[in-house]
């Protein structure tokens, strides 16, 4: 994917007020994958005013693709530091173009399977389900990892069991989750869009 020129713009928040001009930082990225991969602007807005809720917090968007949550939140919220972990190389690099080119320094990217990471040291979380991608017929980004059922239930399993361990006010945004991610010790705070955007808090 190729980065549209004359990007750098100090918050970057400009590129953020809709979906088009989202879209023409990366010009060959198809409409396609957007809609289905990462989450619109208005789900990443609402979901950052509800995580970022006080100053200095640590907010992870797991399985974080091209850094479309994490670029958009910064430039919202610069008062909190986003991380976005992300499996593909290739996506880890584009993502950090884009934060070198729109000057957003509240940005972490890491390049590791985010059971690699150690949940606990996070106030908060996005949750796209980036796991559907190993439900047999998904549509996926490409074939350049590992796939299987086997996976989507492991991941969701793990992180089941991670979340369930956390610290009390800790936050989770999710978005098209069948919620089985979701352990009982999370309460529901509120939901949107039909019911496809919950807030959670540990309790």
């Amino acid at each position: 994917m190729k980065l549209a020129k004359n990007t750098k713009s100090g918050s970057g928040d400009g590129c953020f007020s809709s979906e088009t001009k989202f879209c023409s930082l990366v010009p060959d990225l198809s409409s396609e994958l957007n809609e289905v991969h990462w989450a619109p602007l208005r789900i990443i807005r609402k979901s950052v005013e509800f995580l970022a809720h006080r100053e200095n917090l640590k907010i992870l968007d797991i399985g974080s693709g091209i850094g479309k949550f994490c670029l958009a939140a910064a430039s919202y919220k610069s008062d909190a530091h986003f991380y976005g972990v992300e499996q593909r190389a290739s996506l880890i690099e584009r993502a950090e173009a884009l934060k070198h080119d729109l000057g957003l320094p509240n940005i972490t990217f890491l390049h590791k399977n985010f059971t690699q990471l150690d949940l606990g040291s996070f106030d908060g979380f996005f949750f796209y389900n980036a796991f559907f991608e190993n439900i047999p017929g998904a549509y996926r980004i490409d074939e350049s990892i590992e796939f299987s059922k086997e996976l989507y239930d492991y991941y969701t399993h793990y992180l089941y069991n991670e979340l369930s361990v956390l610290q009390p006010g800790v936050r989770i945004a999710t978005y098209c989750s069948w919620d089985d991610e979701i352990p009982p010790t999370f309460k529901l705070q509120e939901w949107h869009e039909q019911g496809l955007l919950k807030f959670w808090i540990r309790q």
